[in-house]
């Protein structure tokens, strides 16, 4: 997985768990939820760069 890509999945974890968590606290549904998609998207990429790097070796 190159750098760039695991940082930006990274980032796109923390950044939608953090907006679904204070979408909760505040009882902001929409923000939950965009949260979640966020730090799904984040796991897709994730997913995505890792199965790159199993079809490299």
């Amino acid at each position: 997985m190159t750098a760039g890509e695991k940082a930006k999945a990274k980032t796109e974890q923390a950044e939608g768990k953090a907006k679904e968590a204070l979408g909760e606290a505040i009882g902001n549904d929409r923000m939950a939820a965009e949260g979640q998609a966020k730090k799904s998207k984040g796991d897709a990429r994730e997913a995505k760069e890792k199965a790159k790097d199993a079809f490299k070796r």
